[in-house]
């Protein structure tokens, strides 16, 4: 089992329950799922860059991603429909876990001036989105192989109901949230 996983079901679920006063463990907000997603500007000009963001994203996930297309052409961007402009990932169960391990442990940490993530980025339904300037953080990233840094978006879904209560949820996984003692 996950570290966080076991964490979660031992310390944070029973003190969601107790705070927030529900009385059925089931109804306790979890986490659903994490969404990864990275766009690939530079894949108009140039298909062959494709494969190696393909081949790092596959490492910071571990699965293999599934290439976006262009719904609509856009003659100014040189944009033509169904061409590869993204790439994302969907993280459930274990892996979503050991990934959310790794950004809060590892990652966070080593970005150049970090004072925490800020929490106003929930949706309204209790799902939590944040933007990585430089995906090199991760320590599964070889910096010497990488031929530019990107920047990436990780969507944290969950069964919340109010905003209140994920950042509830997300403070018992010890996200470091701005404004925080």
């Amino acid at each position: 089992m996950a570290r966080l996983k076991e964490h979660y079901e031992k310390v944070v679920k029973p003190t969601l329950m107790k705070e927030i006063g529900y009385k059925n463990p089931f109804q306790a907000p979890r986490l659903e799922k994490i969404v990864i997603n990275m766009s690939l500007g530079e894949a108009i000009t140039d298909s062959r860059k494709v494969q190696g963001v393909v081949d790092e994203l596959a490492l910071l996930a571990g699965q293999k991603p599934v290439l976006t297309k262009a719904k609509n052409s856009i003659a100014g961007f040189k944009l033509r429909e169904g061409m590869n402009i993204g790439l994302k990932v969907t993280l459930r169960r274990s892996r979503m876990y050991e990934f959310l391990d790794r950004l809060v442990t590892i990652a966070m940490p080593r970005i150049r001036d970090f004072r925490g993530i800020s929490p106003k980025s929930f949706d309204g339904r209790g799902n939590y989105s944040l933007g990585i300037k430089e995906h090199i953080i991760f320590p599964e990233i070889n910096y010497d192989k990488v031929d530019q840094i990107r920047g990436m978006d990780i969507t944290i879904v969950t069964t919340a109901h109010t905003d209140a209560e994920a950042l509830a949820l997300l403070k018992g996984f010890n996200l470091p949230f701005s404004g925080q003692k």
